[in-house]
């Protein structure tokens, strides 16, 4: 199994949970703007080692989603900034450049600390 993506939680912003009934998260690296933050689950470090491609798997601790649909700009934003949207519902496009897309399932609760990686 190879390690594309890893980084660990820092913060869950307040209002990012609210998202989860959209079936959509936000990622940002603790660089992003305050006023950008309060929407965003957080993170600090930042290692890509590849691009993210469909059928790779995106993992929240336990949790495993298969990635259906990459948006064109998702490997350049993930490795700058750390930052993209990432839609749980199945598509196989994704509607943004920097969307990633994963499959249709519920979005379990996301705490700080917790591993976020993508594995082949």
């Amino acid at each position: 199994m190879t390690k594309v993506y890893f980084t660990n939680v820092t913060s869950i912003g307040p209002m990012a949970p609210t998202f989860y009934a959209d079936k959509m998260i936000i990622l940002f690296k603790s660089d992003a703007p305050d006023e950008l933050k309060e929407f965003c689950i957080v993170h600090e470090k930042n290692e890509l080692n590849g691009d993210v491609l469909v059928g790779d798997t995106f993992k929240i601790g336990e949790n495993e989603y298969k990635v259906t649909a990459v948006g064109s700009a998702v490997n350049q934003n993930l490795g700058a900034l750390g930052h993209i949207t990432i839609r749980f519902d199945g598509s196989t496009e994704a509607d943004l450049p920097g969307m990633l897309c994963l499959e249709d399932k519920d979005i379990k609760e996301i705490f700080e600390g917790e591993t976020l990686e993508i594995v082949r």
